[in-house]
């Protein structure tokens, strides 16, 4: 009995000084960053000679006189502006047509690559477009079978480097989506249109779409509220409303007409995709109900993708917006590839029609930032500089509330704690690993 006790001793004082000896190995790595200059967009401020403490990929302190612990690894930052990461809120990363073979013609490309080639491109255009900052992106679309989730997947568990996603899975439309398919190609058991499009016509086809979607990893619902003539009439959108709360969920309208923008907005809609249907009226409205505008505005420099008269009707419907308050996001529909831009690159550059809108620094840099957030609903875990949440920030030369083309340039970003950009390159090989490092999960 005596000896049966004494083992049991043995055994217990082993495991307890194994479990000290992996405590010590598994010391929590603090990093110090040093920031010569914080940026607040929220306030419209520059704080100099910060000092960002980090632990366990989430900001522990931040302040002016910091103590840095010993061993702790310090990035020094001090002849740079540091500020919290951008947001695009509509692009569409496995989507990326082409002059060539497509003219630009995105149905083209649809039919033309799988769903799997798609995901492999919305890895690479994910890591480009946190190269240039981005460190959340809401995908809202137009990503095959759910190459969207697939993506969102692959960052979240650790296989990849890219930003946080927020993805809609497929769009939902009445018939026919965007597409005008012909009778043999749209007809019930030859859908086209599927999977760019779920088509839903009646409150239990609209109800099982969204169900779907969340079923397979939506985090956020987009419907076509006027792709037809008949389109979405306000009791449909408030159903999808309804449906998508269930599961915590909000519910973006792509909109194209004034009619649908007003039956959007009288139904309490959370974000509007596109300007087309946008006027004062429209504008005054989404202000009142403090509805997200996601308008898409494509600059002039980006040839082949607008017009001048389509651009000057962008320009003067952005600074509308903004005149009247309304909750204005940056968003691109960059779904393109354009030569010698990466994904990021083609992003950024739509800072030229705010520019053009003459919208001043600071309210650009909030739209790129606090209500990125705000319409991704991460306020409260990822994107502010703020003690206890993620730490995403990104850094460039010179101060983009002087000068907002300073954005055109980051030299370095971090994403959850690690570096992803140093110097101005890419160093992403920590955030590569052969197994889920952060955990599996279902979606």
């Amino acid at each position: 009995m005596k000896d049966r006790i004494l083992s049991t001793l043995l055994v217990l004082l082993l495991w307890i000084a194994g479990f000290q000896l992996n405590a010590q190995d598994a010391k929590v790595v603090v990093t110090a960053v040093k920031a010569g200059r914080l940026l607040d967009p929220a306030a419209g401020t520059v704080l100099t000679n910060q000092v960002i403490l980090i632990e366990n990929g989430k900001f522990k302190a931040i302040g002016p006189n910091l103590s840095i612990p010993p061993g702790a690894e310090v990035i020094d930052l001090s002849n740079l502006t540091v500020m919290p990461g951008l947001v695009d809120a509509h692009n569409h990363l496995a989507l990326t047509y082409k002059v060539v073979p497509e003219r630009n013609i995105y149905y083209y490309t649809y039919i033309t690559e799988s769903t799997a080639l798609r995901a492999i491109q919305a890895a690479s255009n994910g890591m480009q477009m946190l190269s240039s900052g981005f460190t959340i992106v809401r995908d809202m679309g137009n990503n095959g079978n759910y190459a969207d989730t697939a993506l969102r997947q692959a960052i979240e568990q650790g296989w990849i480097p890219g930003p946080k996603i927020i993805n809609s899975g497929i769009i939902i439309g009445s018939i026919g989506g965007q597409f005008w398919p012909t009778p043999e190609m749209g007809a019930p058991g030859k859908n086209i249109t599927y999977p760019e499009y779920i088509d839903a016509d009646t409150p239990d086809e609209l109800v099982k779409a969204i169900r779907q979607n969340e079923l397979f990893g939506a985090k956020v619902i987009k419907i076509c509220v006027d792709c037809k003539p008949w389109g979405y009439s306000v009791d449909d959108i408030k159903l999808a409303i309804g449906e998508a709360a269930k599961a915590g969920l909000k519910v973006e309208g792509h909109v194209q007409t004034v009619d649908g923008a007003r039956r959007a907005i009288e139904a309490g809609i959370w974000s509007i995709a596109h300007d087309t249907g946008l006027n004062d009226e429209m504008h005054k409205l989404m202000a009142k109900k403090g509805i997200f505008r996601a308008g898409t505005e494509t600059p002039m420099t980006l040839d082949e993708h607008t017009t001048p008269e389509r651009y000057a009707r962008t320009v003067a419907s952005l600074r509308n917006a903004w005149e009247n308050k309304v909750p204005l996001t940056y968003s691109t529909d960059a779904d393109y590839y354009v030569p010698g831009k990466t994904r990021g690159e083609v992003s950024i550059e739509f800072i030229e029609t705010w520019k053009a809108a003459n919208i001043p620094n600071a309210d650009i840099l909030r739209a790129m930032t606090v209500n990125g957030y705000k319409v991704s609903e991460t306020e409260n875990t990822r994107g502010p500089i703020k003690v206890g949440l993620a730490a995403d920030f990104i850094a460039v030369e010179g101060n983009p509330l002087d000068q907002i083309d300073a954005l055109r340039k980051v030299i370095f970003v971090m994403k959850d704690g690690m570096v992803f950009k140093k110097d101005g390159i890419m160093t992403p090989e920590k955030f590569f690993h052969g197994g889920p490092v952060n955990g599996w999960n279902i979606r």
